[in-house]
């Protein structure tokens, strides 16, 4: 059970971080999709909540959430470059859960934001724009980083909380 825990933890960072890494030329570039969405949420949020929030989040939440998701992976992956410097004898030796339970809240926090939008806003469960379907790959990606995140946390949590069991 002792090597299991590491294992589940880097496959979760691995493949969360990938998801995240990938997702970034979207939410820098002003991609369509990404337009789309955040243009839908933010005419959401300027008509039910605050108009200026709206247009914060129409002009800047692809920007913040991309920001998120790049500081979750260099969390997620910092271990590994870490323990790289270690061998080279240039640091001292990382704490790898430690960074997996601080990248695995933050991600399922940004993911938690995910959900609750495609749930809440006019945005749903399956992204429609041009008249394609994504068949509600993001929303079901972000449940399962969402989980993922949590699991990290749960199963490396003991190491920033210390009664955390």
């Amino acid at each position: 059970m002792k090597h299991i825990k590491p294992i589940i933890s880097w496959i979760s960072a691995l493949w969360i971080s990938r998801i995240f890494i990938t997702s970034l030329s979207y939410k820098f570039t002003g991609a369509p999709e990404t337009v789309h969405i955040f243009s839908t949420i933010g005419k959401w949020l300027s008509e039910t909540i605050y108009e200026p929030l709206g247009s914060l989040f129409t002009n800047y939440g692809a920007y913040i959430t991309g920001t998120g998701e790049l500081i979750a992976s260099i969390i997620l992956l910092a271990p590994a470059a870490l323990w790289l410097l270690h061998k080279a004898k240039l640091t001292p030796e990382a704490k790898r859960p430690s960074f997996h339970a601080l990248g695995g809240i933050l991600s399922a926090a940004i993911m938690g934001g995910a959900i609750m939008f495609h749930l809440i806003t006019p945005l749903g469960i399956e992204v429609l724009h041009n008249g394609q379907s994504d068949g509600g790959s993001l929303f079901y990606a972000g449940i399962i980083i969402a989980i993922l995140g949590l699991i990290m946390f749960n199963i490396n949590g003991r190491t920033i909380i210390p009664k955390f069991e």
